[in-house]
């Protein structure tokens, strides 16, 4: 009894690297981010826009995933933004996020979060990643001219950012987060 279940547990995790490999093989090409931008610096409840250009060979990108990592905090749940079929193959534009948050009065001077933005395909092949820092101060930021391949007009929103943000300075020492 005892080898009939060590080689029935042999086939099995035989076929189950097989078809994983197979699996692998038959996932195709992961889609390419070829351009990013974004400003740097902005005050508590700036319209944050990041410029992203993307193309996928096998033309079946499905949606953005949005990551974002604040200092003194940590990681929020990632966001994610489904692409329109016109976008699906290649596309450059810009996803919106306004900074202002339901969950924090204000944000202290100097906060600082990082945004990281990858693209995934209907097979799970996920793109590189871009990495974009931000820094809350007070006062407008100076007027941006936007780099090519996106200083063109009537770039698309590709969609929002739905994040919001907690000053963790302003949480108690039993506060749970969300998280």
């Amino acid at each position: 009894m005892k080898k009939y279940l060590i080689i029935v547990s042999l086939v099995f995790l035989i076929g189950l690297s097989f078809s994983g490999m197979l699996w692998a093989q038959a996932k195709g090409n992961p889609p390419v981010i070829t351009a990013s931008f974004a400003v740097e610096k902005g005050y508590y409840g700036y319209i944050w826009k990041i410029y992203i250009e993307a193309e996928d060979p096998d033309g079946d990108m499905s949606r953005i995933a949005v990551q974002v990592d604040q200092l003194g905090y940590g990681y929020y749940p990632t966001d994610w933004t489904i692409l329109k079929p016109p976008y699906r193959g290649k596309f450059r534009g810009y996803l919106q996020w306004n900074t202002f948050s339901s969950r924090a009065p204000y944000l202290r001077e100097w906060t600082n979060i990082t945004l990281k933005v990858s693209i995934l395909d209907k097979a799970g092949n996920e793109s590189n990643e871009v990495v974009f820092p931000f820094e809350f101060v007070s006062g407008a930021p100076p007027k941006v001219r936007l780099p090519a391949p996106f200083n063109q007009e009537g770039l698309p929103r590709l969609g929002y950012i739905h994040i919001d943000l907690f000053d963790p300075t302003l949480m108690g020492a039993d506060a749970q987060r969300d998280h």
